[in-house]
């Protein structure tokens, strides 16, 4: 008998330095403390390359350390045309991020917001912290979102 066919996920915000990381760090970290680790393959990827190769944010690695989740081994990385094809899930960040995406997949049914699982948040997007800092309301979003997406593929998946 084979192994099952993995659930993939890939997290995409703008240069994949900031939000995706995180998204891409906290959800491996629930999928991991779900026991799920060999069903889900999560990955994270940016609209734009001007980052490819970098290490996350310091903002991003900072929050997620003082919560105990480690992004070791995360570089920067541009999304391809490859990854719609790949990926079950393409989460955004943000409604640029979406509309970003649903140009190169005009199906755009594959493609949602991250917060479309987290729906008694009060905003519908995860701000960019590049500049402003809110790296702690950044990491509170994309855990929320991170929790009710697992939830969404445990009941669509049955595990």
């Amino acid at each position: 008998m084979s192994a099952p066919t993995p659930i993939t996920v890939l997290f995409v915000c703008m240069g994949n330095i900031c939000r995706s990381p995180m998204a891409e760090a906290v959800f491996r970290h629930l999928v991991q403390e779900a026991g799920l680790a060999d069903r889900i393959v999560i990955d994270s990827a940016g609209t734009g390359g001007w980052h490819a190769g970098e290490p996350p944010h310091r903002g991003t690695l900072a929050v997620l350390q003082r919560h105990g989740i480690s992004a070791d081994g995360q570089v920067a990385r541009q999304i391809t045309k490859a990854d719609f094809a790949n990926f079950t899930y393409i989460v955004a960040m943000d409604a640029d991020n979406l509309r970003d995406l649903r140009m190169h997949d005009p199906r755009g049914c594959r493609t949602r917001l991250l917060l479309d699982y987290a729906p008694t948040t009060r905003t519908r997007e995860v701000p960019d912290p590049y500049y402003s800092g809110g790296f702690d309301e950044v990491y509170a979003l994309v855990t929320a979102g991170c929790q009710g997406l697992l939830a969404e593929i445990r009941r669509e998946h049955g595990f």
